[in-house]
């Protein structure tokens, strides 16, 4: 049996056939973005929700789960049709489409869960 672990400092890499906690540390990030740490299936993570985000990012292998859980944000899709914009309250959730550009910013400070997939995400500017 495997002993507990906080979602706010350790992934949980979800993958074909069962589980398993990453811990994460100063290069994490850095090593995910250029392909060095490559994780095939999904990761689950708990992170603040305290700043509007300072990039766009996608996801170009799946589409990306996220739950607010405490707080509130507007999460803005760019589409071809120009951006949309969605609010999320504590509690609710959307799936972001796969390769849709997003980005969030904060109406009030919490945290949400976001599961994406674990290899090929991507950043720019605003």
């Amino acid at each position: 049996m495997s002993e507990p672990f906080d979602l706010r400092d350790t992934f949980a890499h979800l993958k074909a056939s069962g589980a398993e906690p990453v811990a994460t540390g100063p290069d994490f990030w850095a090593e995910l973005a250029s392909g060095d740490r490559r994780y095939p299936g999904r990761l689950a993570m708990i992170l603040p929700m305290t700043e509007d985000f300072p990039h766009w990012e996608r996801h170009p292998a799946g589409e990306e789960l996220i739950v607010m859980l405490s707080g509130a944000c507007t999460l803005i899709l760019e589409t071809a049709a120009g951006e949309t914009r969605t609010h999320l309250d504590a509690g609710k959730a959307m799936l972001v489409p796969t390769g849709v550009w997003h980005r969030a910013e904060i109406l009030k400070p919490g945290e949400a869960l976001f599961v994406t997939e674990g290899e090929g995400s991507e950043h720019k500017p605003l």
